[in-house]
């Protein structure tokens, strides 16, 4: 009976010594430098964004975290990078909606925008707001949709490109509202703001954080938010929703950050810990509210299933709208 014990025991020492011993072979983490992808040119809302998390991390990790900015692409390229990079932490991928729309929108998509990738969590919302040139005369969404209904096909709207979130957001009301809009593709944000400043273009459903400069100069005029409440950035501009009423309406752009899939559960909760705690500090908080984004802490779990459930409701969108694949 001692024996068998004292076997036991000893297994269990040796069990420990051994996890200790793996534990010790396990390099430090960080190790050297981690890079921060940005799926967007210097400057604007999400570079901030990514310089504000990188300059955090730097000081919370004891190694530099460099900001690469990959813009163009719908970022399928960096995205196709950071998949098949080593799991290790070393890259971390800031990602918008287009991360799981590409899935629906690119014929042979190399990875799986849920799959090859771990979740560290959201970092921030952006409102959307439908936008107005002065030549529409409508001063709320009611007026607007009756506006709209009077002239099928006689106005026209910018998006940043097909299934981008300025796409579905118009063709989402598009479809609640029975109106005939023309979609007019662009770029990007920056070209958008050039097509309304020329009158080329009637409307869009844009980032408030773009436009917000332009509402206050009689540029453009705001109607209402596309978020499923009233946004605390817009406090002045009712939700669709409520608006129109458009019960249902929602189009909350988010932006969180995934790194390859299969990185160690550690050092992934050790990223969401140091990304949280950024976005409670109230100075980074205030510099993101002031450029239109809404702090949004959250865990691994709750940013998987919010992926989930925007790569099924946009997936459908686009099959109603029977958007080809390209």
């Amino acid at each position: 009976m001692k024996t068998r014990n004292l076997s036991a025991g000893l297994a269990a020492v040796l069990g420990i010594c051994a996890a200790a011993a793996a534990l010790a072979q396990e390099p430090a983490y960080p190790s050297r430098r981690i890079t921060y992808l940005v799926l967007a040119p210097a400057a604007g809302p999400n570079d901030l964004l990514g310089r504000l998390m990188a300059e955090r991390l730097t000081r919370s990790m004891g190694q530099p975290v460099v900001v690469e900015n990959r813009p163009g692409g719908t970022g399928v390229s960096a995205s196709e990078g950071v998949a098949r990079q080593t799991p290790d932490g070393h890259t971390i991928l800031q990602a918008g909606p287009s991360h799981v729309l590409n899935q629906s929108m690119v014929l042979r998509l190399a990875y799986d925008p849920i799959a090859d990738f771990d979740p560290v969590g959201q970092l921030v919302s952006t409102p959307f707001v439908l936008a107005l040139t002065p030549s529409v005369q409508a001063r709320d969404v009611r007026e607007f949709i009756e506006f709209a209904r009077a002239r099928p096909g006689k106005l026209n709207y910018a998006s940043a490109g097909v299934a981008s979130p300025h796409h579905l957001a118009a063709e989402m009301f598009k479809s609640m509202t029975g109106t005939d809009i023309v979609h007019v593709p662009y770029k990007g944000a920056q070209q958008i703001l050039q097509a309304l400043a020329a009158r080329e273009v009637d409307l869009t459903f844009i980032s408030i954080s773009q436009v917000r400069p332009l509402f206050a100069s009689g540029k453009l005029r705001g109607l209402a938010v596309t978020t499923a409440t009233r946004s605390p950035l817009a406090k002045d501009l009712p939700s669709l929703a409520e608006a129109g009423p458009l019960p249902g309406y929602e189009m909350d752009v988010w932006i969180g950050c995934v790194v390859a899939a299969r990185t160690p559960r550690p050092i992934v909760q050790r990223l969401n810990r140091d990304m949280n705690s950024a976005l409670e500090d109230p100075a980074i908080s205030a510099k993101l509210s002031a450029a239109g984004l809404v702090p949004k802490p959250s865990s691994p779990e709750a940013f998987l299933e919010l992926l989930k459930a925007e790569r099924a409701r946009w997936g459908k969108l686009i099959r109603d709208l029977n958007v080809k694949p390209q």
